[in-house]
């Protein structure tokens, strides 16, 4: 595993610059108007309309390094961009970008010119310097409050140069978290299943990138088809089913060493795997003799513990943050509606009632809501309730949108979308419904299980 550090405040000043230690804070020009209260974003504006301008400038480098990802000068304009591109993407800030915005000198990082972005127009202001420093980076990250003419944030990251994309993520996260209240989600990965080629032939292969599409890989070759990945708690595991052999089964790959295990060794269809939040166990659906019911197995392997026991096909499993209660959908009652049970089976009960059916339920991160694909009216759609079925609301309105998976901070879904063509897409939309926008993506995506946040 690559090292990444966060430096707590006083570490990152002993390590850098001097402009933090040696150089004197200038004297504040008292130009900026006073605002009553600190810089606050209102995340449950449906709307989705911001009108807090902030500003990110190119990070300046106390001296400019060849280094293995580029130039520290290069790196610095790099980083403020994936920063820039973070905050907008959620729809919540107006964004001046290191494109738009001046440049700033090296000592300028702890020292901002308050009076000239308050001119033109920067609520808030994000700052910072990155260093070559042995084999990696260094990268410093501050947060100002133009009007008010304070420091917010102060933070200091230690990368290998090949992870300084991390270290914008990071950056972001932290400004995201002060600025809105709500928990950190830049620095996450997602794994989804890829897709090419005709609907009679296509090649579905395992895949991974940062939630933002950048570092994608390909996990599989495409020469066996794979299903429904989901990511483990501990950020390096994925279980997912696959066709290998012929024999759809489920399987366990590490992330480090790049192999696959065999999860559950049974000649009867399994599917729709997920992990319990303490990633101690496996839920699944296995059909047996015509029945198909949910099951639970240790993440290690083992014999299966069956869950529900009836006249249906139980199945898409997923565990309440806790671990106490799980969601599925059946259809035991004639049409496919949710149900939530206790993690050992018990207490059954039925939580969907509206039109049409539901499917592919999953637990918020939070506890209070409930994601799923609701079908009706010829169109699949993505939607939320309470854990006792109440409040429920739709957040897309397309022809195709199925499997919806949360974000680290139970703030926004991703899905696929599909097109009437035959094709999918990777999107994203905020729990308010708005700001929905494509994952880029080198080709089709369905299936998407947005991972934890990386330590």
């Amino acid at each position: 595993m690559k090292t990444f550090l966060a430096l707590a405040a006083a570490a990152l000043f002993t390590a850098a610059p001097a402009l933090a230690q040696d150089t004197p804070l200038r004297d504040p020009v008292p130009t900026a108007p006073a605002q009553d209260a600190p810089l606050r974003v209102d995340v449950t504006d449906e709307s989705g309309a911001s009108d807090l301008v902030i500003a990110i400038p190119a990070m300046p480098t106390s001296q400019n390094v060849q280094t293995a990802a580029g130039s520290t000068t290069d790196l610095g304009r790099q980083i403020a961009e994936v920063i820039e591109a973070d905050l907008r993407n959620t729809g919540l800030f107006n964004t001046i970008g290191p494109n738009q915005a001046r440049g700033i000198g090296y000592t300028e990082v702890t020292s901002p010119d308050f009076t000239f972005w308050f001119g033109n127009r920067a609520q808030a202001l994000v700052q910072g310097y990155v260093r070559a420093s042995g084999n990696g980076l260094t990268v410093g990250c501050y947060l100002y409050d133009v009007a008010l003419q304070t420091e917010l944030v102060r933070q200091g990251f230690v990368v290998s140069a090949g992870d300084w994309r991390r270290a914008a993520h990071k950056c972001a996260d932290a400004i995201y978290t002060r600025l809105t209240g709500e928990g950190p989600y830049f620095d996450s990965r997602v794994v989804y299943v890829s897709e090419t080629g005709p609907k009679d032939r296509r090649i579905k292969r395992l895949a991974i990138m940062d939630q933002d599409g950048a570092n994608h890989r390909f996990l599989t070759n495409g020469q066996s088809i794979v299903l429904t990945p989901r990511f483990a708690p501990n950020h390096q595991s994925i279980v997912y089913m696959s066709y290998q052999n012929d024999r759809p089964s489920l399987y366990v790959y590490d992330l480090d060493s790049g192999r696959q295990r065999l999860l559950v060794d049974d000649a009867n269809l399994t599917f729709a795997p997920r992990f319990s939040p303490d990633g101690r166990w496996v839920l699944f659906s296995m059909a047996v003799g015509g029945n198909t019911d949910i099951y639970r197995v240790s993440a290690s392997g083992g014999s299966p513990q069956r869950l529900t026991n009836s006249p249906g096909i139980d199945t898409g499993g997923s565990y309440s943050p806790d671990g106490s209660r799980i969601v599925f959908e059946s259809d035991r009652g004639g049409s496919q509606q949710l149900y939530v049970m206790n993690a050992d089976g018990s207490g059954q009960q039925r939580i969907s009632f509206g039109g049409g059916r539901y499917a592919t339920p999953v637990w918020s991160p939070r506890g209070d809501l409930i994601a799923f694909t609701r079908l009706g009216g010829g169109a699949f759609r993505i939607g939320v309730m309470s854990p006792s079925g109440s409040g429920e609301r739709l957040l897309t309105d397309a022809w195709g949108d199925e499997g919806p998976s949360w974000s680290p901070n139970g703030r926004v879904l991703m899905f696929f979308r599909a097109g009437q063509g035959g094709g999918a897409d990777v999107w994203s939309v905020d729990l308010t419904g708005v700001n929905a926008r494509r994952i880029p993506t080198p080709l089709g995506g369905s299936d998407p299980s947005w991972g934890p946040l990386r330590p």
